[in-house]
């Protein structure tokens, strides 16, 4: 549309004051060719064009300034941009439905306005490059209105900005209630929280600013008391998202503690407009909503941001146990080290049998389906025994680490941490994951080996046929198989098996199962007290970890029945387990050691298979969870190296631990008589303080 055209068209008395602004948004949106540039340079011919056309300029001010005297702010400061108190389910199916039947646009309001006039999705996008200062001119220009339609103006949406700051208030103080925040902390009913405090201040704020705009005088009350308020409920919020961890947490719980941060962010977000430290800060404050609202409009009917939000909301509440759990999956010192490598070798102990129990399964000639039933069972029963006995399946642990290695980017993305503590981190996470599959595969392949060869001694036949054995080897194989591709499946498998494990420890948590047991009706009779409280103890430190081992070796087994029922090639390959074929398969033609380093590094790669989608998805997922992600990977990337170069076997092995500080020599122990008089002084000083 050429700029004559337009300026004919808001010429035009029938031209109302939407389709003004609908005309004015759709000659400044760039075209898919264009860059923001263009918008700026149209945004300024369309300024001089009105003020050479003064008719045309007073024609939209004042068309402008009726809509304006009616318009309706209170929706789109109070509720656009943040997350609906309807919870998730009925805000995307009432998304849906206005899709498919829109309801009747309200041309007085303002948030319906804001979306027929920014309709299009990439609008959020160029908005956020236009300058502030052009954005500021363009709308200075349309709004050219006299001193007193100006102040009038000014003065109605002050005072529904303050309609909004006590409602936005009034919801933050009704939070305090609900049974998932009591849970939490249920001391919060027996004084007066920084939620209620909040409401009160703001309250008392805007009677005093309203007072103030209705007298023409200057307001009472600043709002520094409120902004220390505002600090003091975002501390209360992280003190629940921090207890949240370990008393479990849920996807309502999450989308509460999210809409709170939102709203005391929209709260503060109007009182820098109201009231700013500098009118320039005002005026930027102002852009930023205005910016954000557009953008938060653009999404407003869309499906797919308020999946992606609530996914992000879901991912962090499982991800956060699993954050928690991450650490004893990375050993630091050489004592932990060996740990580990103990660790999975009794894991490759036990899967050497696991391995031995499917051979025979597959060996009776049963039905498809009963022969995946126990092949399924027995590495799901097989997981929870390695789990139970202290033991590690190596591949297991890229999904516990993930959640804790994006724990340490937030906090870096957070000035608490850097590239170089990242780096020693990975380091760290690699020797253990060396370590773990050392010892899986090592006593894996060893064991079978073993066991194979015995039984072939003992008997006078081998363990396994001929045609198994061909089978065995060409699974492993890269280039006569998709062995890697299997290995990918069984990678995502591990990492679907992460977040279960994340989901039960905070599903445990959330229902307190540990006590829950301990009282349990059913168990009175069979267990004393003692026995139930470790019993229900046990359960709920371990539950996530039973839980996601048995639905692992579920999906393990059932995975190529569902590729013979489609017809498909899918099928799993997981290191251990392959090792412990190899191991089999060489017992009945013992090879020459080129064959079996061979074979062997077969295995390998497969782990590494493994080890690579379920700790690129398990990762992925944490980083956003978090909202966050690795800024700088060159940097990190030359932060890993410079720790590898100061001491290269860092990477499979741990250096020396650090010599224990020296103790400071201590005085001898107090009496009691002294112990009491101590804790008698400290009680008078502190009944002095409340008395002051």
């Amino acid at each position: 549309m050429k700029l004559a055209t337009l300026i004919n068209q808001l010429a035009d008395e029938d031209t109302s004051a939407l389709k003004t602004l609908s005309l004015v948004v759709d000659w400044i949106r760039p075209q898919r060719s264009e860059t923001v540039h263009n918008a700026v340079d149209r945004m300024k011919q369309l300024e001089n064009a009105l003020t050479d056309n003064l008719d045309v300029h007073l024609a939209v001010a004042g068309r402008l300034q009726e809509w304006l005297d009616q318009a309706q702010f209170f929706q789109l400061l109070s509720g656009l941009g943040l997350y609906s108190r309807r919870g998730f389910l009925k805000e995307i199916g009432e998304r849906l439905y206005e899709r498919i039947n829109p309801a009747p646009k309200d041309r007085n309001n303002v948030k319906s306005v804001l979306f027929v006039v920014f309709h299009r999705k990439d609008d959020a996008d160029w908005i956020h490059q236009i300058p502030d200062e052009a954005l500021l001119r363009l709308l200075t220009s349309l709004w050219h209105f006299s001193p007193p339609a100006l102040d009038r103006t000014r003065n109605r949406i002050y005072s529904q900005m303050l309609n909004a700051l006590e409602m936005l208030s009034i919801w933050v103080a009704a939070e305090e209630l609900e049974p998932n925040i009591l849970r939490l902390n249920p001391k919060i009913i027996d004084r007066e929280s920084a939620f209620v405090a909040l409401q009160r201040e703001i309250a008392a704020l805007v009677q005093s600013w309203n007072h103030a705009l209705q007298q023409q005088q200057d307001v009472e009350l600043d709002d520094a008391h409120a902004r220390v308020l505002i600090e003091q409920c975002r501390e209360e919020i992280d003190r629940l998202q921090r207890r949240s961890v370990t008393a479990g947490s849920t996807m309502a719980l999450t989308h509460l503690l999210e809409r709170l941060h939102q709203t005391l962010d929209r709260i503060e977000h109007l009182l820098d407009i109201m009231d700013p430290p500098d009118p320039a800060k005002g005026l930027t404050r102002s852009v930023e909503l205005f910016k954000s609202l557009v953008q938060a409009s653009a999404e407003r009917h869309g499906v797919r941001s308020l999946w992606r939000a609530n996914l992000r909301l879901m991912s962090r509440s499982v991800t956060e146990n699993a954050s928690d759990h991450g650490e004893h999956y990375i050993a630091g010192s050489r004592k932990e080290y060996l740990t580990m490598l103990a660790s999975g070798a009794g894991g490759g102990f036990i899967i050497a049998l696991m391995a031995l129990i499917k051979i025979q399964i597959l060996q009776l000639d049963l039905s498809r389906g009963w022969e995946t039933l126990w092949v399924s069972l027995n590495y799901g029963i097989g997981f929870m025994v390695i789990h139970m006995l202290h033991c590690t399946v190596a591949t297991k642990q890229p999904a516990m680490t993930a959640a804790s290695i994006a724990e340490k980017v937030e906090q870096g993305e957070q000035g608490r941490a850097n590239a170089r503590k990242l780096a020693e981190l990975l380091v760290r996470v690699g020797r253990t994951q060396f370590v773990a599959i050392m010892g899986n595969v090592a006593v894996a392949l060893s064991v079978a080996f073993g066991i194979g060869w015995l039984y072939t001694l003992i008997q006078g036949a081998p363990l396994i046929s001929t045609e198994r054995y061909d089978y065995m080897l060409a699974g492993i194989h890269p280039g006569q198989s998709l062995a890697l591709m299997y290995a990918a499946i069984a990678g995502v498998w591990l990492f679907v098996s992460g977040l279960v494990a994340g989901y039960f420890d905070n599903r445990a948590a959330y229902l307190n199962l540990a006590e829950r047991l301990e009282q349990h009706p059913m168990l009175r009779p069979l267990m004393p007290p003692e026995t139930r409280a470790r019993f229900g103890a046990y359960v709920a430190e371990h539950y996530g970890a039973l839980a996601s081992n048995f639905v692992f070796g579920i999906l393990l087994g059932v995975t190529g029945y569902i590729g013979h029922l489609l017809g498909l090639p899918i099928d799993i390959r997981h290191v251990a387990f392959s090792s412990a074929d190899v191991g089999y398969a060489m017992s009945m033609f013992i090879p020459g050691a080129q064959e079996f380093a061979l074979f062997t590094l077969f295995a390998l790669l497969i782990g590494g298979v493994n080890l690579m989608v379920s700790f690129t998805l398990a990762l992925n997922v944490a980083l956003r969870a978090r909202n966050t992600r690795i800024s700088s990977f060159p940097k990190l990337i030359k932060a890993w190296f410079m720790v590898v170069k100061e001491n290269p076997m860092a990477l499979i092995y741990p250096p020396r631990d650090p010599a224990p500080a020296p103790t400071e020599e201590v005085g001898p122990e107090p009496t009691p008589e002294q112990t009491r008089q101590a804790k008698a002084d400290n009680k008078e000083r502190r009944q002095k303080a409340l008395e002051k």
